[in-house]
């Protein structure tokens, strides 16, 4: 009954809050970075191009094109569906927990701002069956990418080739459509990757105000430490310190750490000797991409 209350309690929480969005009803109608993403519709996805400027656009042009479709939309169906798939993605991390979720203040930020935070956080889950996923890392904010060290650390060579192949494979048919926006993009990364993350922004919103060179260098052990003792849950906590810049929202990619820890606790409870527990843990696997 209380899980059914809970389940419940959030669908019907989302679906409200997709409401205000969608009817545009203030002060729920704003949405910092799915706005940003709207901008794109213009065609000139680099024309706010600053960090922390409300309607600046900073991944890559895939990004943007691949949202061609949806930013077709008016500003207030964009913003709602976005909200839709944020708030999907806690669903699919949380499944019943997903209304205790939010007390994690980072993920209800996240879904107001609207940033990409929580589709990291699915992209890292399944990353582990299918690194693949990684690509959303590498063609948005690029730095998180180095979760891929998972993959060097355990001599997983494969995995680490298909995900630099398939990123490089779409990054490459973008190119191809707009070399301008990809240079223009490079550019900004260049100018970009010496102060990230530094204290010197000009912006509403509270981040981290420590460079971005010491972070991955961290981010970097803590990655190969978690491969070479197989804590997956630790690659989330890595990702969120290679980030460019970390917003308070940024925290929402904690939440991978949820079903990564979880499917620990239960791989080293379930005895894989056993048909039952052969069979659980592969119902496990198949959940949370072991």
């Amino acid at each position: 009954m209380t899980k059914r209350l809970m389940r419940d309690g959030y669908v019907i929480l989302a679906v409200v809050f997709v409401a205000l969005r969608l009817l545009a009803i203030p002060p729920w109608a704003d949405s910092v970075d799915a706005y940003a993403y709207w901008t794109t519709r213009t065609g000139d996805f680099y024309a706010t191009a600053e960090t922390g400027q409300i309607g600046a656009y900073l991944y890559s042009p895939v990004f943007a094109q691949l949202l061609t479709p949806l930013v077709v939309l008016p500003l207030a169906a964009f913003t709602a569906l976005w909200t839709a798939i944020n708030c999907a993605a806690v669903w699919w991390l949380f499944r019943g927990s997903a209304l205790a979720s939010l007390l994690f203040l980072p993920i209800p930020f996240e879904i107001i701002s609207g940033n990409v935070h929580l589709l990291y956080a699915v992209a890292i889950v399944v990353g582990f069956r299918w690194p693949a996923a990684w690509a959303l890392m590498l063609l948005t904010k690029v730095t998180p990418g180095i979760g891929l060290l998972w993959f060097a650390g355990r001599r997983e060579w494969r995995s680490l080739v298909i995900a630099l192949a398939v990123t490089a494979a779409i990054a490459g048919a973008s190119y191809l459509l707009d070399p301008a926006s990809w240079r223009r993009w490079i550019e900004l990364l260049g100018v970009g990757a010496g102060t990230a993350g530094g204290g010197s922004l000009t912006t509403v919103g509270y981040y981290l105000p420590v460079p971005l060179l010491p972070r991955l260098v961290l981010a970097a052990l803590v990655v190969l430490f978690a491969s070479l003792t197989n804590r997956r849950w630790l690659v989330p906590v890595a990702v969120v310190l290679a980030l460019p810049v970390i917003w308070s929202n940024s925290l929402a990619i904690l939440a991978a750490v949820y079903p990564l820890w979880r499917a620990r606790s239960n791989r080293e409870s379930v005895s894989p000797k056993s048909p039952e527990g052969t069979d659980q843990a592969a119902s496990l696997a198949v959940r949370v991409a072991d």
